[in-house]
């Protein structure tokens, strides 16, 4: 019986991560999802946050999702999200940036459409902060 899952996370851009993990740990539409080997097949979405996975050489990756596809079968894991972001790679200054300029047109919104699409973004950049700091904790 293998003890590893493989795992896949790839944005739109490219492939951010594949290989080999004892766990991974995100965040599922109704709370922290956990998927250890051999896991029931699954698909669901994930909301913007922090994929954390424990590799099979007892190291750990963190990956920012802004949100996305998990699909789950016996031997892999798939992550798929139209941003996601390494967590060596985040950088504060410029989420808190953004998080500023989705406040900003929040406060500045006219229709549903805006308000809507500010608080997804503000959402998306308190997440990525948030995802950060958890990097920057376990370092």
């Amino acid at each position: 019986m293998a003890n590893t899952i493989h795992v896949d996370v790839v944005s739109a851009e490219e492939s951010i991560f594949s290989g080999e993990a004892k766990f991974v740990a995100l965040p599922g539409e109704a709370g922290e999802l956990g998927i250890y080997p051999r896991h029931t097949p699954l698909i669901t979405r994930i909301r913007p946050g922090a994929v954390r996975i424990e590799t099979a050489d007892g190291g750990e990756e963190f990956v920012f999702v802004a949100g996305g596809i998990l699909e789950v079968q016996p031997n892999t894991v798939t992550v798929l999200s139209d941003t996601a972001i390494r967590g060596k790679d985040l950088d504060e200054e410029k989420a808190r940036g953004a998080k500023q300029a989705a406040e900003e047109a929040l406060k500045n919104a006219k229709s549903d459409i805006d308000i809507a699409m500010a608080q997804s973004e503000l959402a998306v950049m308190a997440a990525q902060i948030a995802a950060l700091r958890k990097y920057r904790d376990k370092k």
